[in-house]
């Protein structure tokens, strides 16, 4: 479950570079990648008001499916426009909201007797993915940190996620997979990027 490390200056400013493209032509930008960010990463990307910090979309890639630099502008333009729970982002809120970037390791199920599961999850560190009856749902490691979750309380929102039970995690066909991330993000909007530990 190696995590890749990048520096993700340099991808804040892609993703909102792709918004902006995307206003201005109603078209997702077509880039080259750069050789540092052509390897295949899974990614997603979060868009926050400011200051408020309530969530405005989050879209992306639990699993490396194609080049980073490719990945951060689909999730871009899919967090701003197509996250069923908002409306599409209008051009004057640009300015108004923060990035954030999180770059996946590939997710890894956890395994073994599932009362041990909650042992297994390390919070700060560990994202989690339930899949079970071809439902599927995702929570990124700050998730757990913003809300003060324990581990089992972890499992358990990534099944309400999910659209499950809370202790569907139980399950014996329930799978249960972690990753881990590098996270980035602006300070204020269009401004200094930070990494989030």
């Amino acid at each position: 479950m190696e995590l890749k490390l990048v520096d993700g200056k340099e991808l804040i400013g892609l993703a909102r570079k792709s918004l902006n493209y995307f206003f201005a032509s109603n078209a997702v930008m077509k880039d080259v990648a750069p050789k540092k960010f052509s390897e295949k990463q899974g990614v997603f990307v979060t868009l926050n008001e400011f200051p408020s910090k309530e969530l405005r979309g989050c879209i992306g890639f639990p699993n490396p499916i194609m080049p980073l630099w490719n990945a951060v502008i689909e999730a871009s333009v899919s967090a701003g426009f197509n996250d069923p729970r908002f409306n599409a982002l209008k051009l004057e809120e640009l300015e108004k909201i923060t990035l954030e970037i999180s770059v996946l390791s590939v997710p890894k199920e956890i395994e073994g007797d599932k009362e041990l599961i909650p042992e297994k999850i390390e919070i700060t560190k560990d994202g989690l993915i339930i899949k079970m009856r071809e439902r599927t749902g995702l929570l990124l490691p700050q998730v757990a940190m913003e809300w003060e979750w324990d581990s089992k309380e972890f499992l358990e929102q990534t099944c309400v996620k999910a659209g499950l039970q809370k202790d569907a995690w139980k399950e014996k066909e329930c799978k249960i997979l972690k990753f881990q991330a590098q996270i980035f993000s602006e300070k204020e909007p269009n401004k200094k990027v930070i990494e989030v530990h």
